[in-house]
């Protein structure tokens, strides 16, 4: 059972943050687009999406060993 966990988590932490990712990007593309003179404003705030993104991939990879 626990072994399953592990490939069930690892699959999630391989798969959620390119979908995280995507997401991210596409929203300050978007809000940049709408609004050019917003891009200061939005890029650390997308940086910072994309290192939680990243965090929780990590976390989901070191589940995975940790449930193993």
């Amino acid at each position: 059972m626990t072994g399953t966990m592990a490939i069930v988590g690892f699959g999630l932490s391989t798969i959620g943050p390119g979908v995280a990712t995507g997401l991210v990007f596409a929203a300050y593309i978007n809000g940049v687009a709408r609004q050019p003179e917003a891009r200061g404003l939005l890029q650390p705030i997308a940086f910072l999406g994309f290192a939680l993104a990243e965090a929780l991939a990590l976390i989901g990879l070191v589940l995975a060993f940790v449930l193993k």
